[in-house]
């Protein structure tokens, strides 16, 4: 038997705010869309904080009990609803970006992010645990933002569950403005074909790939966004540029101000709500702005279990290069210092493997600062 319940997903702009405004714009939100009939309500990932990259993140990591998950508790009771939406969570010694949803009754589930993309990497850790939310309404599976990118997430919900909840903020990796002190604006188009090539990678991300993955499950998704256009350092943004000169030495010029390097992004389109067939049943454009969009979604029992080959992400395999194993590598210390600056010297341990990634990314970085130089120098001797 197929059950009907009416999702709402919800669209918030992006930039940073303090807490108790935030959770008063959400508030209206959620509250519009029970009005409306919404029975799940999804907030956009880290929709409490909104998003940058700034040491006051590991200020505003709360715990379970802290001010945003005992909101969340007390509007899902108040409203009669099932509502979700991501933060920053202090978990013993460690920060994670964890999904909660709460039913009616209080019911709790948390699902934590397992690939942190590129930059996210200095504010929390990885995670590698799948959750299964066994709720009145059927098992829904979680996930958050830069992780529908990974199919081996979407095999180990397989046959298990009836709708897919993710919570995203997806800043657009692929085609930022970097500006430096010194004035001067870098695009993508003027880093050189390999950054070029990464220009569309969230609109596959946000677009075909969760379509595609939802109609192979054969269950409904819902997905969030924010919205909105940010400005925000890059941590250990010196390391960083060293190791993208060898695919853009023309920077060379730069390198004295990377310490101070910024990043403009806008914000990948993606608030919908997806068929289980993989059709787009409601969806809200960036010039939307904060607000919600819904729609009905049948949830199909009993579990459905995929049938035919998994689609491939159409992502460049480049990009999980950059945004896994690169970036990640350079800013885990930025995490290590801030978390023990703030939380206290216990806070995120050593551990064997991390600091052998670091040796070589240390070594990476020094290869590559000298590459970028030597070609740097040729460019200029042709140029003269």
């Amino acid at each position: 038997m197929n059950r009907t319940v009416k999702i709402a997903a919800i669209q918030m702009d992006a930039n940073v705010a303090p807490l108790t405004e935030r959770l008063a714009r959400a508030e209206t939100l959620v509250t519009r869309a029970a009005a409306a009939g919404a029975k799940v309500v999804v907030l956009p990932e880290l929709f409490n904080l909104g998003y940058a990259y700034a040491d006051e993140n590991f200020h505003r990591a709360e715990l379970l009990d802290g001010p945003t998950a005992t909101w969340m508790r007390t509007t899902a009771a108040r409203l009669r609803i099932h509502l979700a939406g991501s933060l920053l969570l202090l978990d013993e010694d460690e920060i994670y970006n964890a999904l909660l949803l709460f039913a009616p009754d209080g019911r709790m589930w948390r699902y934590d992010k397992h690939y942190p993309w590129a930059w996210e990497r200095a504010y929390f850790r990885e995670s590698d645990r799948i959750t299964v939310a066994r709720t009145d309404l059927g098992n829904i599976g979680m996930m958050i933002c830069w992780d529908v990118a990974h199919t081996e997430l979407w095999r180990r919900y397989a046959g298990h569950v009836d709708l897919m909840l993710i919570a995203s903020s997806p800043p657009d990796g692929g085609n930022p403005v970097y500006s430096f002190p010194n004035g001067a604006r870098i695009t993508v188009d003027e880093m050189g074909p390999a950054f070029r090539a990464l220009k569309d990678t969230g609109v596959r991300v946000f677009g075909a790939t969760i379509n595609q993955q939802a109609a192979w499950l054969g269950v409904p998704a819902v997905n969030t966004v924010g919205c909105g256009q940010i400005t925000t350092a890059i941590p250990n943004a010196r390391v960083a540029f060293l190791a993208i000169l060898p695919l853009a030495p023309a920077l060379i010029e730069h390198l004295p101000y990377a310490h101070r390097l910024h990043a403009t992004f806008t914000f990948v389109p993606g608030c919908k709500i997806v068929g289980a067939d993989g059709r787009v049943l409601a969806e809200l454009t960036q010039e939307q702005g904060e607000t919600f969009t819904s729609a009905e979604v049948m949830l199909p029992e009993p579990h459905p279990v995929p049938r035919g080959r998994q689609p491939i992400p159409p992502v460049p395999r480049p990009a999980y290069w950059f945004a896994d194993v690169l970036i990640p590598g350079m800013v885990q210390g930025v995490y290590r210092q801030g978390a023990r600056r703030v939380w206290g010297p216990r806070m995120a341990p050593p551990r064997p493997a991390t600091q052998r990634w670091l040796l070589a990314l240390g070594a990476i970085a020094l290869v590559n600062y000298l590459v970028g130089w030597l070609r740097g120098r040729r460019e200029g001797h042709r140029r003269a």
